[in-house]
């Protein structure tokens, strides 16, 4: 992987998940496998702890890949794993969670999601909090 010193970021709180922006348009995003093919998605949904792609081909789950999202900020890189795809259609919508980043795409990462918020980015709603406020 890569050669730069990186930070593990464990979710915090399991109980309240991160700030997720669904994105009106998707952003590129270039991937990195294990064996070294390069790939490109489209990233649809971001948080700090993770994200969905669109992809035209399901990478196996539990992969680790090399992911760098490009941004109005600059690009921003992180080690990734992969999860269960969702299949659709027109391709894989496939989660990812971060496993690490460098303290500066974490800080760029969460600049980029404030901004994106702030021009009118859909803010997804937390499962935990949606049934929290219905009870």
């Amino acid at each position: 992987m890569i050669g730069m010193a990186m930070t593990y970021f464990p979710q915090p709180h399991p109980r309240r998940r991160a700030t997720r922006v669904r994105l009106q348009g998707a952003a590129p995003a270039d991937i990195r496998v294990e064996d070294g093919r390069r790939i490109t998605g489209k990233l649809q949904t971001i948080s700090v702890t993770g994200g969905l792609l669109r992809l035209a081909k399901p990478l196996h789950e539990r992969a680790l890949v090399e992911l760098m999202i490009l941004t109005h900020a600059g690009p921003v890189l992180g080690v990734a794993e992969m999860l269960s795809c969702a299949s659709a259609a027109a391709g894989c919508a496939q989660p990812f969670r971060f496993l690490a980043l460098d303290d500066g795409d974490y800080q760029r990462l969460r600049a980029v999601i404030e901004s994106w918020l702030d021009r009118g980015m859909v803010p997804m709603r937390p499962m935990a909090a949606a049934r929290a406020g219905s009870a």
